[in-house]
C-alpha cells in the first residue's frame, strides 16, 4: 500500500469516526443509553449500521467513546488558571468558555448530565481522579488570591459547582430557558446576556467589582 493510499484511508477512518461520535452524541442526549439504538445512530451519521459496528463492537462501547470524547473536550478547552492571572479576568474567561460550550455543544452537556444523574457508571473514576485534581489545582489558586487580598475568601469547590450549574442550564434545560424567554431557539444575544449576568454575579460573590458602564437589560 502506498503512503498516499494509507493516508487517504486514515483520513476516511477519522472522518467516519467523527461522524459516528457526533451522531451518537445527539442520539444519546435525546434517548439515553437504554433508549438509543445503533440504527438511529447510523441514520444520523449517514452510514450503514455495519460501519458503526465495524468501529465499535456494541452500543455500550460507542457510549463509552462518546463519554471519553466529552471528558477530553471539557479538560482541553478549560485549561488551568495561573496564580499570575488577574482574578477578575480569569473568572470571566472561565464563565465565557462554559457558556460557549453550552451553546456549541449542548448535546455533550446533556449526555454528561444524564451520566452523572445515573450514578456515573462510566465516568465515576474520572470524577474522582482527573476532575477532582483539576478542581483542586484551581482551588489552590483561588485560596492564594484570597490570602493575598485579591479576592474575598470563598469556598472554591462550591464556587465551581455554582458556575457549572449556572452555565450548563442553558444546554441541559434549554427548552425551559426558551419557554421563559419566549424563544423558539436561543439567540446569540441571549447567550451574551447570560454570560454577562453570570459573570457579574460571580465577580460580586468574590468581592470583585465588574468594570464598565452598566448596560440596560433588554429582553
Amino acid at each position: 500500500m502506498t503512503r498516499a493510499r494509507a493516508r487517504k484511508q486514515a483520513e476516511i477512518r477519522q472522518a467516519n469516526l467523527q461522524r459516528i461520535l457526533d451522531a451518537a452524541e445527539v442520539v444519546f442526549s435525546r434517548r439515553g443509553l437504554q433508549g438509543a439504538t445503533i440504527d438511529e445512530i447510523a441514520a444520523g451519521a449517514g452510514l450503514p449500521k455495519a460501519n458503526i459496528l465495524y468501529y465499535f463492537r456494541s452500543k455500550q462501547h460507542l457510549y463509552r467513546a462518546v463519554i471519553d470524547n466529552i471528558v477530553q473536550l471539557w479538560l482541553s478547552t478549560l485549561g488551568d488558571i495561573s496564580p499570575d492571572h488577574d482574578p477578575r479576568e480569569a473568572l470571566l474567561h472561565y464563565v465565557r468558555l462554559k457558556v460557549r460550550l453550552s451553546k456549541e455543544r449542548p448535546h455533550a452537556s446533556r449526555v454528561f448530565a444524564a451520566e452523572v444523574l445515573s450514578g456515573a457508571p462510566v465516568i465515576g473514576r474520572f470524577l474522582r481522579t482527573d476532575l477532582k485534581r483539576w478542581v483542586d489545582r484551581q482551588a489552590a489558586v483561588f485560596r492564594q488570591w484570597s490570602r493575598q487580598g485579591r479576592m474575598e475568601p470563598i469556598e472554591p469547590r462550591h464556587l465551581f459547582f455554582l458556575i457549572w450549574a449556572m452555565t450548563q442550564t442553558y444546554a441541559d434545560f434549554e427548552v425551559q430557558v426558551q419557554a421563559v424567554l419566549g424563544r423558539r431557539t436561543l439567540r446569540e444575544a441571549d447567550y451574551a446576556r447570560a454570560e454577562r449576568t453570570i459573570g457579574a454575579l460571580v465577580l460580586r460573590g468574590c468581592g470583585l467589582v465588574p468594570r464598565g458602564p452598566r448596560r440596560p437589560n433588554k429582553s
